[in-house]
């Protein structure tokens, strides 16, 4: 099924060929979207590609806390650009290689094919846009030819990738080398590593804020058992190299995608097709789509052997992972410093590994080389002045950035104030950087540091607590200008720490809760309100 330049012109199946009804309506679909594809995009009306610009009233549904049910309600009367936008994730993270609105605007104006590169968003995402996709005509687009599809390879098959030199865009990554790998909570319930990453052969620079983009390779273990689930050679060539390194390489081996279920409902048959049908539309008849992966898919239809370059073409291409960068390159000439919670868990009875950090902790050895990018800052920065206070909220890896903020302010010798609030579970194991942090406050870098720890003690303490024991504090730093930064987890912390915020402009500024709403809100279109969540 792989096309090698332009696709044939027979655009749908004939009679004779040996598929069912369903079967042929899709592959004729199939062919019919890559033909579509290279005839050339129709224009598309202009009402369709409006976006409001970004902000709190013409945004409303761009807020990571907010689920993606409520967000579409937010945008039903608008453009399909909007609700396109509304259908992302909404962290403006980069990992898609835009922001939300920007990719968004690349979907309607068909310079962006790809449905599913919002990583945050998931699945959910993906499903949404394809329905919204629909609204433009012909259908959403075919999958890719595996020779397209390979992120590392990507450069001149991407669509429309913003412009950019090397090592600046997911679509051109360069060579970097690990130097080291710290692990920086020993004892502790979760496994934080320090990565140190040597920059100096790559020519990249960076400031303090942005992010690196790395690309990861699958755990072979995983390779070999998918292999193994379809009793499949690793040694069978796909794209010019074997299906292994492909799996290992090149495919997303996470959440199983809704083609791999419509292949398997094709190859498959009764009861085993219907469950394998409702799946693919999003459907949970057995209680367990949230732990299917790639290869609890395949184990949950044994006997099932799709073609080997069959299942690439339903699998997703791997994704780069994004890290918030933990190191000024002030302090750290011809280096990047990355903080990374390494991610192991257990599901549907088998041991999960999270692809990146495990990657960079397992599977790579100090001297091996990674491709890497760095992804500049989408609005958050230190302050041009030097003098601008900053109070900063980071628990756990949440402190990468701030990390970072604080040592550019020392080399620079910033006159500002500093404050960072930080968090975790334990002081003991889990005080990230308490050495540093220690020799900044000694050096008059940082001015106050404000800790908690959740489980230490009987009742559990989270950093926007800390904020409001502050509060009166805290207010008069923003009222003398500072500006404040909140870094990690979108769905609950910073929204929690942003609701603690409002009660502080209230109680301490003598607001109404409506006042102190439109205080933040000021804050942030000011932008001394930055964010830096995921």
């Amino acid at each position: 099924m792989t096309f090698h330049g332009a696709p044939p012109p027979i655009l749908s199946l004939p009679e004779t060929a040996p598929f069912s009804a369903d079967q042929r309506v899709w592959l004729s679909g199939f062919f019919a979207g890559a033909a579509a594809r290279a005839a050339g995009a129709r224009p598309v009306a202009a009402p369709l590609l409006a976006l409001a610009a970004p902000g709190a009233e013409d945004t409303p549904w761009h807020d990571p806390s907010l689920e993606l049910d409520d967000r579409m309600k937010l945008a039903a009367n608008r453009t399909l650009g909007d609700r396109m936008m509304a259908a992302m994730a909404q962290q403006d993270c980069g990992q898609c290689g835009y922001d939300c609105a920007n990719y968004a605007k690349a979907l309607v104006t068909r310079s962006e094919a790809k449905l599913n590169l919002c990583a945050p968003g998931g699945k959910d995402t993906a499903r949404m846009l394809k329905r919204l996709y629909e609204e433009l005509g012909g259908g959403p687009p075919a999958p890719a030819p595996i020779a397209v599809v390979k992120e590392k390879e990507a450069v001149a098959a991407a669509p429309a990738a913003p412009a950019s030199g090397a090592g600046y865009s997911r679509y051109k990554p360069v060579a970097a080398r690990l130097k080291s790998v710290t692990r920086l909570n020993p004892g502790s319930e979760k496994e934080t590593h320090h990565i140190e990453i040597d920059l100096a052969a790559s020519g990249l620079a960076y400031t303090a804020g942005d992010s690196l983009g790395i690309f990861p390779r699958n755990d072979p273990a995983l390779a070999d058992a998918v292999l193994k689930a379809v009793r499949a050679d690793g040694n069978f060539p796909v794209a010019g190299k074997t299906f292994r390194d492909t799996l290992i390489e090149d495919m997303a081996l996470g959440a199983a995608p809704d083609m791999l279920f419509t292949l398997l409902s094709y190859v498959t048959g009764g009861a085993r097709r219907d469950k394998a049908k409702a799946l693919a539309i999003g459907e949970d008849p057995d209680g367990d789509a949230a732990t299917l992966d790639v290869l609890a898919a395949l184990e949950k239809f044994p006997g099932i052997h799709p073609d080997p370059e069959a299942l690439i073409e339903c699998l997703e291409p791997l994704q780069p992972r994004l890290y918030s960068i933990s190191s000024s390159p002030r302090a750290n000439p011809g280096r990047v410093a990355l903080t990374v919670d390494c991610v192991r868990y257990d599901a549907g009875g088998r041991r999960r590994l999270g692809v990146g950090s495990t990657f960079l902790s397992d599977r790579l050895t100090p001297g091996q080389d990674l491709q890497v990018y760095v992804q500049k800052a989408h609005g958050f920065a230190l302050p041009a002045e030097h003098i601008t206070p900053i109070i900063m909220v980071g628990p756990g890896t949440g402190v990468a950035p701030f990390r970072a903020f604080l040592q550019e302010r020392m080399a620079v010798k910033a006159a500002g104030k500093a404050w960072l609030f930080f968090g975790h579970q334990r002081e003991r194991c889990d005080f990230f950087y308490r050495d540093e942090f220690a020799a900044m406050q000694a050096r008059g870098a940082l001015t106050r540091l404000s800790t908690a720890w959740s489980r230490d003690g009987a009742r559990k303490v989270y950093v926007q607590d800390r904020m409001r024991e502050a509060g009166a504090e805290l207010w008069q730093w923003l009222e003398s200008g500072a500006h404040f930064y909140v870094c990690g987890d979108a769905k609950k912390m910073a929204r929690d720490v942003e609701t603690a915020l409002g009660e502080i402009i209230a109680q301490h500024g003598g607001r109404s809760a409506d006042e102190a709403k439109a205080y933040v809100a000021e804050l942030k279109k000011a932008q001394r309100y930055q964010a830096d969540v995921y």
